[in-house]
């Protein structure tokens, strides 16, 4: 990989790419599939927004009580991917996951608009949704009463962060005639920072 660094350093690898990628990229550079598998072993993978990263790994937020923070807190693995199409390139990143301090989730919660913060508080999220969108529109209505006057609703007891603290990263860069460049870096423990190995992999 031409513009890849030595195999001890993903993560500012990773800065380097996503750099350009807020640069190129025409929607949400920072979108991820989030993968995590339920009580029966059975996938699921939806598209999350990462709000933070470093050497520690990736964060994003959701409802602890939604089917991703279930399955989330009952298996702590999960894996991410990053798809910046306008650049050919991915990066896949699998790894434990905990959930980030009351004070980590607060201060994320505390920079959302508040009809973010109103939309939090209204959602049951994942959970059936009798009547389809009136019933969320009356359930925005409903927060919005309750927190007249409030500038900034406090954060739900029930919705926070997770991190996501890599054991392997892979980057994939997209060549012609299926020509693609890979390289992936492992590690044995989330707590090894300098214990980073890896190489070269065929397309």
């Amino acid at each position: 990989m031409t513009d890849c660094l030595p195999f001890h350093a993903p993560f500012e690898q990773f800065d380097q790419w996503l750099a350009l990628a807020h640069e190129r990229e025409i929607n949400d550079p920072t979108a991820m599939t989030l993968a995590t598998i339920d009580d029966d072993g059975m996938p699921n993978a939806r598209i999350v927004l990462m709000k933070g990263h470093g050497q520690e790994g990736f964060r994003f937020f959701t409802n602890y009580n939604s089917v991703k923070g279930q399955e989330l807190v009952s298996c702590t693995r999960a894996a991410l991917v990053f798809h910046w199409k306008s650049l050919e390139r991915q990066v896949r990143i699998r790894g434990s996951v905990e959930r980030l301090s009351e004070a980590d989730s607060d201060n994320y919660f505390n920079t959302r608009p508040r009809g973010s913060r109103i939309g939090a508080w209204a959602s049951d999220q994942s959970k059936p949704l009798p009547g389809g969108l009136p019933t969320l529109h009356a359930a925005v209505t409903e927060k919005e009463a309750e927190f007249e006057g409030v500038d900034n609703p406090p954060r739900p007891p029930y919705w926070g962060g997770f991190l996501v603290r890599p054991l392997e990263i892979e980057f994939w860069q997209a060549g012609t005639f299926r020509i693609h460049e890979r390289a992936r870096w492992v590690r044995s423990s989330v707590d090894d920072t300098e214990g980073w190995a890896g190489g070269p992999l065929w397309p």
